[in-house]
């Protein structure tokens, strides 16, 4: 299994339409840098938001989240409050081949003042926007801006195609459209 270059990125991209918008270069001027890296792909977050709602239940169950513990926001940022979360959605639209994996690292900017974006690794033949978590650590509340780099995602090409894809173990989070919440 080997970590995959920009070549084979934006090769993919144009042909897959694996990554869709694509960004060619590093957009940097006054933002976040996203878009196409040596060696991954920095993507953005979108404007839709969820945040927790003031006085949500005191337990957040993964296995019965309530859907009105959150209040979906559309803006140009996000404040996020000091130890808590947001989700937020990527802006880009993934498709998986089905030999490759991804894993998604926080970009340096937001982790410097505390920010921890989590995000599970893109199976082989997953598709859809990402669903992002993404955390203060901070005592301060911290800003997230939409539209602007929240992560970089890299991509891992195995030898050989999986036996069982996401797309063939019919994931839950297959082909997602908006910010999805836990299922089971």
């Amino acid at each position: 299994m080997g970590l995959k270059s920009d070549r084979w990125i934006r090769q993919m991209a144009k042909e897959a339409e694996m990554i869709v918008p694509f960004a060619e270069g590093q957009a940097r001027a006054g933002v976040i840098s996203y878009g196409l890296s040596s060696y991954g792909y920095d993507m953005r977050v979108s404007r839709h938001f969820k945040v927790l709602r003031p006085g949500a239940p005191s337990l957040l169950d993964p296995k019965a989240i309530e859907p009105d513990a959150f209040l979906d926001l559309e803006r140009d940022f996000c404040l996020i409050p000091p130890h808590s979360f947001v989700l937020g959605r990527s802006l880009e639209y993934f498709k998986i081949p089905r030999d490759v994996l991804t894993l998604c690292l926080g970009k340096s900017t937001y982790a410097r003042c505390g920010i921890i974006v989590n995000v599970t690794p893109f199976e082989p033949a997953w598709e859809g926007y990402a669903t992002l978590e993404i955390s203060n650590t901070g005592p301060w509340p911290a800003k997230i801006y939409a539209e602007e780099g929240i992560a970089q995602i890299l991509f891992f090409q195995g030898d050989d195609p999986c036996e069982a894809s996401y797309a063939d173990k019919k994931g839950r989070y297959q082909a997602q459209k908006e910010i999805t919440l836990p299922k089971l």
